[in-house]
């Protein structure tokens, strides 16, 4: 569920999760073919490989990304640092969370100016002890946000902006 609701724009096929996974093809098939006969996952065939991705145009989407993201804190995170802190215009997740995979440290990219840092530091310390997880995060001006997102290789996901 992560890999896809997560991040509606991953894809994958049965192989590279296997790889992900470190489960069985067989279970992963199993569970593949669930989601998508309850229309929850979409497929494409490209050669001899079949893509899974999340059909976000699925009634239930946003309801499965939001559990998604309870799930994995992202919503506590979210909710503790943008109130109270200064100016924040975005918030990013980069790294495995990113792409779907469970991570051992939360990665954020934290967009936005005058941020009162001490302020930060100790919802930061706060959110850690909610998601049982460390979190890092990028402090950046709104300036030097587009050149740091291009030097990136994988692409950050945004999880929320202003308005």
């Amino acid at each position: 569920m992560l890999k896809f609701f997560l991040n509606s724009n991953s894809r994958a096929y049965l192989r590279s999760l296997e790889g992900e996974f470190g489960e069985s093809t067989n279970a992963i098939r199993i569970e593949l073919n669930r989601f998508e006969e309850a229309g929850m996952l979409s497929s494409t065939k490209e050669g001899n490989r079949k893509y899974f991705k999340a059909n976000t145009q699925h009634p239930l989407f946003e309801e499965m990304q939001n559990i998604v993201r309870k799930y994995v804190g992202i919503d506590e995170i979210v909710a503790s640092v943008v109130t109270k802190i200064g100016n924040l215009e975005r918030v990013y997740i980069e790294g495995k969370l990113a792409r779907g995979l469970t991570p051992e440290v939360i990665d954020l990219i934290l967009v936005g100016n005058h941020i009162d840092r001490q302020y930060l530091t100790q919802l930061i310390s706060k959110a850690e002890k909610v998601v049982k997880k460390p979190i890092r995060y990028v402090l950046l001006s709104p300036e030097n946000e587009e050149k740091y997102l291009q030097a990136k290789q994988d692409k950050p996901l945004l999880i929320w902006h202003v308005g």
